[in-house]
């Protein structure tokens, strides 16, 4: 499992002209997280991704979203687990199929909202248009 943390301003996606999700980070910022899940992932991956999203220490000084109450965007992102060691074309064979990746995205979504985070989506599976404005610019990439 692969996410993608980027500290941002704002962040929405948008599905067939419709907003479908959309965070405001206001002056401490908020979080989109793209995350890929593996055929292959542990069990508890989702776990670890989930604690990383809320706790990593990413936001403006050095706080999480956990500590601040920063929202969340979470956006399933397949493409992440993409292969392109060999040749042009990138090889999406570690991706898990959708009806093994939906339910563990959920998952994430769920514990998020335990811990007291606002969290917004994406919609699995569609063709999304996903807007941030980044601050810093800072990402990072958390492998579970």
């Amino acid at each position: 499992m692969k996410a993608v943390l980027t500290r941002v301003s704002e962040a929405s996606v948008t599905v067939d002209g419709q907003v479908v999700g959309q965070i405001d980070g206001g002056s401490t910022g908020g979080i989109l997280a793209l995350v890929g899940v593996g055929r292959d992932d542990a069990p508890d991956a989702w776990e670890t991704v989930a604690r990383k999203i809320a706790e990593l220490r990413i936001l403006d000084g050095e706080t999480a979203a956990v500590d601040v109450g920063a929202p969340v965007l979470v956006v399933s992102q397949f493409t992440l687990m993409g292969a392109t060691a060999k040749g042009r074309r990138p090889s999406w064979s570690a991706a898990a199929p959708g009806d093994v990746a939906e339910p563990v995205i959920a998952k994430i979504v769920a514990r998020l909202r335990e811990r007291g985070l606002q969290v917004a989506e994406g919609q699995f599976g569609a063709m999304m248009s996903v807007h941030s404005v980044n601050q810093g610019p800072f990402t990072v990439l958390v492998e579970a």
